[in-house]
């Protein structure tokens, strides 16, 4: 057997290496665009609970990219308490292996992985279905994901205003100076879920609730808005779906019914949301094989429960500049 090594990217490399805001747009945007193509596999998640879904669990994410020429699965911590103990709630690893032999390539700390990818899915998503026009952004929740959906979504839309509102007001505080510092601009730090969402252009819906409660009333959604829900619990009504012009998914094999968690679940298994009222899946739409937005005054849902091709996306991303930069550790395997 020849000998194996494998690179490892641990939290301050993945730091050190720093990708830009256009170089994770470019990398997620490529692997939605390939899986719009059918050139991706994606496992829907599995779920590992410990205890009970209450204290979180564990997400278990699984892919191929057959441009990046590799295969992937992340382990990703949901845990929604972890804040009184100094943690994020979401910590993750991602592996990386040849999808020709099997051999693994890299181990990769994919914390901040995973709250970036979903940043730019977000933001992709508004890129293709929100109006062109949007100014306001309103954006309930303040984990790690929650700042790179502000950050992504403003590098793409420069708001004239954003709106940010959390459970706790230390946490959307602190998450309002973070990006009025990052962004250069003021960011509204609001009391209540209504303020953030009325009549705003953009609405992201990244709750942490411990149990599905209906706090965002679908009345408050404006005539022709994209809203993106999706907490692990959800926090919309049932009629949300009913004022949608246009739904539309990452992916539908993790959505359908029969699996726990998602903003929409209820939806689902309800038949509110099927594939056959369903748009698209995103990819799709970034590859140009169904349409985004046709109309200003279409109102749009996009609901995204994490793909793992955007993981290894990013994941291949930093390994490639870590080679260039002599970045990481090489760890012997075989």
């Amino acid at each position: 057997m020849p000998s194996i090594d494998i690179t490892y990217l641990n939290g301050p490399d993945v730091e050190r290496l720093a990708l830009t805001d256009d170089e994770i747009l470019a990398a997620v945007d490529a692997a939605l665009a390939a899986q719009g193509r059918g050139e991706t596999v994606i496992e829907p998640r599995v779920h590992l609970v410990p205890e009970t879904s209450e204290m979180g669990h564990f997400n278990i994410l699984r892919g191929y990219v057959k441009p990046l020429g590799v295969a992937g699965v992340k382990v990703v911590g949901d845990f929604v308490g972890n804040y009184k103990l100094g943690l994020p709630s979401e910590m993750a690893l991602l592996n990386l292996f040849s999808p020709e032999t099997g051999m693994p390539l890299a181990v990769v700390d994919a914390t901040a992985i995973t709250d970036m990818r979903t940043g730019a899915v977000t933001a992709i998503g508004a890129r293709h279905l929100a109006r062109k026009s949007s100014r306001v952004l309103g954006h309930i929740g303040a984990r790690g994901t929650a700042y790179w959906n502000v950050r992504l979504l403003d590098r793409l839309f420069d708001f004239d205003e954003i709106r940010v509102h959390s459970l706790r007001p230390e946490s959307r505080r602190a998450f309002g100076e973070r990006l009025a510092a990052d962004l250069g601009k003021p960011v509204r730090v609001t009391d209540d879920w209504e303020s953030t969402v009325r009549g705003a252009d953009i609405v992201v819906e990244a709750s942490r609730l411990p149990k599905p409660q209906p706090l965002l009333r679908t009345s408050w959604i404006a005539k022709g808005a994209f809203l993106v829900p999706y907490g692990t619990m959800s926090a919309v009504e049932l009629s949300l779906t009913d004022i949608m012009d246009k739904m539309v998914v990452d992916d539908w094999g993790q959505c359908r019914k029969g699996l726990p968690f998602g903003a929409l679940r209820a939806h689902v298994d309800s038949d509110r949301l099927t594939q056959e009222t369903l748009h698209a899946e995103l990819g799709q739409v970034v590859a140009g094989v169904r349409p985004g937005r046709e109309r200003d005054d279409e109102t749009i849902l996009l609901w995204h429960r994490g793909l793992s091709i955007t993981d290894i996306a990013l994941g291949h991303a930093l390994l490639r500049k870590a080679e260039a930069a002599g970045v990481g550790q090489r760890l012997k395997f075989a």
